[in-house]
């Protein structure tokens, strides 16, 4: 049986096009975009506060950058993704580390396992975050901590204004996609925490904080190439594009990137936030 969330989105057919769309492109990841979502790990695991002793989750894990974090850091780590090649990927990365398959929305753990929850980038990538932070809730131990980052909207990040401008003036919207969750929702500092809040966060620890940072990358095409080839929706709608509407793009987006060169490459400003929430 189909699943459909609030938003009248179909859950199932978001989440087999994440999964076919990172399984396509688990092996560019880290080369794509390593250099960028790495630089975000050390602040999410201090506002989680991860310590020795601790069981985190890994969430939305992707190549297993955050759990071999906190197995750095002391604590005992398990990954999980959607993306059997991403799992493939995470368990290649780190052979020592729990590395599993599964759906973010559905955990197949007992409730009270973990003490912190933990997801770098993977809320944007979820058919229905809100039943993923019930799920992190449930897993989560008394006292325990969600903690997560989003990607800034475009008007606070460079970066994603970069895609976001090129893309609005030229795309043509790609009708048949699988509508997934608004990709900037939870920027919506009220809406955010009225959704954990609503999955049984308390809500005078919910804190919101601004980390920015500096992706430095090769050349103004890098950041055209990427985009096209190692994600899942922009890739998917770019993909879609005819000839003439995809060169438009790939031109307003290298000279974007072209306003920020540095040295020998170039240093795109990029800001994301990190948020974190206890478990009543």
């Amino acid at each position: 049986m189909k699943t459909v969330n609030e938003d009248h989105l179909d859950v199932e057919a978001f989440q087999r096009f994440e999964r076919d769309g990172w399984d396509r492109a688990a092996h560019l990841y880290d080369a794509a975009w390593g250099a960028k979502t790495t630089q975000f790990v050390a602040p999410l695991l201090a506002a989680a506060a991860v310590a020795p002793g601790q069981r985190v989750l890994d969430l939305a894990c992707g190549p297993g950058y955050v759990a071999a974090a906190a197995m750095a850091c002391g604590a005992e780590a398990v990954g999980v993704d959607l993306s059997p090649a991403m799992v493939r990927e995470a368990r290649r990365r780190h052979p020592h580390i729990d590395f599993r398959e599964g759906s973010a929305e559905q955990l197949e753990f007992p409730d009270a396992s973990f003490d912190r929850v933990l997801l770098n980038f993977g809320v944007l990538h979820l058919a229905d975050p809100e039943a993923a932070f019930a799920e992190a809730r449930r897993v989560l131990r008394p006292g325990g901590r969600l903690a997560f980052t989003i990607w800034a909207s475009p008007e606070e990040s460079p970066g994603a204004r970069i895609v976001n401008a090129a893309v609005e003036a030229h795309a043509e919207p790609g009708a048949d996609l699988p509508a997934g969750p608004p990709a900037f929702r939870y920027t919506d500092r009220n809406l955010c925490r009225q959704a954990l809040a609503g999955a049984g966060f308390a809500p005078g620890s919910i804190d919101f904080a601004t980390v920015r940072v500096l992706w430095r990358v090769p050349s103004p095409g890098f950041l055209f190439e990427v985009e096209l080839r190692a994600g899942v929706r922009t890739a998917a709608l770019l993909a879609r594009q005819s000839p003439e509407r995809l060169a438009a793009i790939r031109r307003d987006i290298e000279a974007g990137v072209a306003a920020f060169a540095n040295g020998d490459g170039y240093a795109i400003p990029v800001a994301a936030h990190v948020v974190v929430a206890d478990a009543c």
